[in-house]
């Protein structure tokens, strides 16, 4: 960009349909000028999301059979393919077994994908619920992106409180792709932590990526700017990102007046700021290694 910045085509453009904490941070911290699209395409409606306790799946079985007799399909997504000694959550193989038994042959047809699946059968599979053959999808995350049909209408997903706030708020876009509501249920145990209740609450009052990726930020942290790190610890000596994104964007904003004035520094009262500068900029940081 030239001196002055303004009218000169950027030679980056950085696109997120799901603005991860790190990305955020960037937008935050980073020489970037953000657009938003926060508009549904046309004829699209709002997902509507709910918050169920295990306790309450039998009433979330009887709202799929109805989505089900409406012609719509539906995703069951688990955060394991089998069940972990260590890990107390709900796993894709118990859950198919427990989704065919509820939802039974020749009424219903129930398609399977995950990721140790042979390609030919994760595309099988897949095709088979694109073509309607199949009413309900029961996945790992590999439904995560990359899918689209009009007429899933409900998006399950269980032990919710697993998933990060990102990763929530990308499978939640599988569906509400049609002219038809649709709807995301978040399953999770009874018993949550602060953060899994404030992830919960979050994705059931918002569906605005950036009101989302700003509560991710502060759970997560900004992870790494100058590498590929999408969360954790940033330690900065003058800011905290996840709370200073105000006074952040007025200092930036004035950083770019004081270019715009003097774009090298050579007035007297700007001395001090360039030697500064110079300091910091002399240990050079290679940049090619963001994303």
């Amino acid at each position: 960009m030239e001196k002055g910045g303004e009218g000169i085509p950027p030679h980056v453009l950085v696109m997120t349909a799901t603005p991860i904490p790190r990305t955020l941070a960037m937008t935050f911290y980073g020489d970037l000028d953000v657009s938003v699209i926060d508009e549904l395409p046309p004829g699209r409606k709002a997902i509507k999301t709910i918050h169920r306790f295990d306790s309450s799946r039998l009433s979330v079985f009887g709202f799929m059979e109805e989505e089900i007799k409406k012609g719509r399909q539906i995703y069951i997504v688990y955060p394991l393919i089998k069940e972990s000694e260590k890990l107390d959550y709900k796993d894709l193989m118990d859950g198919y077994e427990s989704i065919t038994r509820r939802f039974p042959l020749p009424k219903y047809r129930v398609s399977i994908v995950h990721g140790q699946m042979k390609t030919a059968d994760k595309d099988f599979e897949m095709q088979r619920f694109v073509k309607g053959e199949t009413q309900i999808m029961v996945a790992t995350t590999v439904i995560e992106v990359g899918v689209d049909i009009p007429n899933a209408s409900a998006m399950i997903i269980e032990s919710a409180e697993r998933f990060g706030l990102s990763q929530l708020h990308q499978l939640r876009g599988r569906v509400g792709r049609g002219a038809e509501q649709s709807f995301c249920v978040l399953m999770t145990g009874n018993k949550l932590s602060s953060d899994g209740k404030l992830r919960m609450d979050t994705m059931v009052r918002t569906n605005d990526g950036f009101e989302i990726a700003e509560v991710d930020l502060k759970l997560r942290g900004p992870g790494d700017l100058q590498g590929t790190q999408q969360s954790g610890l940033l330690n900065l000596n003058i800011a905290d990102l996840a709370k200073d994104g105000q006074i952040l964007q007025l200092a930036r904003d004035t950083a770019i007046e004081i270019l715009k004035e003097d774009p090298d520094l050579a007035l007297a009262k700007n001395h001090r700021l360039k030697t500064n500068l110079n300091h910091l900029f002399s240990n050079k940081v290679n940049w090619s290694r963001i994303s």
